[in-house]
């Protein structure tokens, strides 16, 4: 699309939105059960397109990606009445008589743009949002993942224009759409593009979602169940080929476990991944051959432990050696490859992982809550699992995002309505009032005041 077409496509969206069409409860219920229709119309297209994308199985797919869509659309349907519903609230003694409440209110035009890593959820689990808040929605799904993108297209080409739009493209189409004005941006990808986007949307002081990524370590204290640990590792940090934004990063366990650990890990990716001594079939590609370059380009294959093997654009589930000084610890990895960082005492780590940046998950392996609390409250993140990786933002009533470098704003259930509705306070006041904040102002007044602030 071009500037003009996409300036004439957001034009269009403010002047439907003004129209109070979207605000109607009934008309975004019909809405989300459409968008559910449509996919499940499509679910063999999505995957179809999933494999030319990535390599990725269909289990992997409704897991991932079908399954989380059609639970949040079928939350919606369920609870919008409920969200959507005025609030009263208690109106305090100053304001008597009066009554007060809370509006959730649509922002308006919406923008979304999404990530090519899990590019069906992550462009359609915000959009729910915004259509159930009761705005218009403009989403650009990304151009790396062009197959699935594709089918999102035709899922949302017979919806009106004018409510949910659906723009392909890649950087050009990305300029054009940030230099339009909106009434909420919700942004998924790296804090690079994220610090351009907030950039982009201070200049009209847009309200902004950003959900980013960062380094999320993993966790394994001496007293923690070393086979559930390195289960669940294994799964959190391989799904996907690794290109999870929550995915464990690196790991850091003791120098007492670590042979064990590693072997666990190990017997786990064998497990999991390989038939016959060869990698499955369906384990995922890496999106393209930059990406892929770039990862390999972070393996010191001197410090390889397992895998490192590559066909096409696969890269093996990897296993490597590490500490904080090299080149695969300074950016995140989005991809197969596990950094093991061995320590002694893990007061120290906690101590060097506090200046570091705000990652967007955290992993703590442990069977001791105090040990676990401990940590949590030393080093902070968008969210946490103990003994687990990943499956805390499956959980619906759990609020997903950042803290810091790894993002601003939540969403899930009733957290994407309450991102994507502005809370809107009403006082009414009826005829009568306490004259005491009239002018002419006297002592008695005066007094009456210090003695209700409690001012001596």
């Amino acid at each position: 699309m071009t500037q003009e077409e996409i300036h004439s496509l957001v034009i269009n969206q403010r002047k439907y939105f003004l129209s109070n069409n979207t605000k109607n409860i009934d008309f975004r219920i019909e809405t989300l059960k459409k968008i559910k229709e449509r996919i499940k119309e499509n679910i063999n297209p999505l995957f179809d397109a999933f494999k030319k994308d990535f390599n990725k199985c269909e289990f992997d797919v409704i897991s991932t990606e079908i399954s989380m869509v059609l639970v949040e659309i079928d939350y919606f349907i369920k609870n919008l009445k409920k969200l959507a519903k005025i609030t009263k609230v208690r109106t305090n003694l100053i304001n008597f008589p009066a009554k007060s409440y809370v509006i959730k209110e649509p922002y308006g035009v919406t923008l979304i743009i999404s990530p090519w890593n899990y590019p069906f959820q992550l462009s359609i689990i915000p959009l729910i949002g915004s259509v159930a808040a009761g705005n218009t929605v403009i989403l650009k799904p990304s151009a790396y993942s062009k197959n699935v993108s594709s089918i999102i297209y035709e899922i949302f080409k017979d919806f009106d224009k004018n409510h949910i739009s659906v723009v392909l493209g890649s950087r050009n189409e990305n300029n054009f759409l940030l230099n339009e004005r909106y009434d909420y941006i919700f942004f998924t990808g790296s804090p690079n593009v994220g610090k351009i986007v907030a950039q982009k949307a201070a200049i009209n002081l847009t309200p902004t979602t950003l959900e980013l990524g960062g380094k999320s370590p993993a966790i394994i204290l001496d007293d923690a169940d070393l086979e559930i640990s390195a289960k669940r590792l294994v799964w959190g940090k391989f799904l996907n080929a690794g290109q999870t934004c929550v995915a464990p990063d690196y790991l850091l366990v003791s120098k007492n476990n670590k042979n064990k650990v590693i072997e666990l890990i190990k017997s786990y990716i064998y497990k999991f991944y390989f038939v016959d001594g060869k990698i499955t079939n369906d384990f995922p590609s890496i999106i393209n051959a930059k990406h892929f370059n770039r990862i390999m380009g972070l393996i010191d294959k001197n410090k390889i432990i397992f895998g490192g093997k590559t066909n096409n654009l696969i890269i093996e589930p990897t296993v490597v050696e590490a500490d904080f000084s090299d080149a695969i610890m300074k950016e995140e990895i989005f991809g197969p490859v596990l950094p093991i960082i061995e320590y002694e005492n893990i007061d120290e780590v906690l101590e060097i992982l506090k200046e570091k940046e705000k990652p967007l998950a955290l992993y703590i392996f442990t069977k001791n809550k105090k040990n676990a609390n401990k940590i949590l409250n030393t080093i902070s993140s968008g969210g946490a699992s103990i003994n687990d990786t990943i499956m805390h933002l499956s959980n619906p009533n759990l609020p997903f995002g950042g803290v810091g470098n790894s993002g601003m704003g939540q969403y899930h259930g009733s957290h994407s309505f309450d991102t994507f509705s502005h809370s809107r306070s009403v006082l009414v006041k009826g005829k009568h009032e306490l004259n005491i904040k009239h002018p002419p102002y006297n002592e008695h007044k005066k007094s009456f005041l210090k003695k209700f602030t409690n001012i001596k």
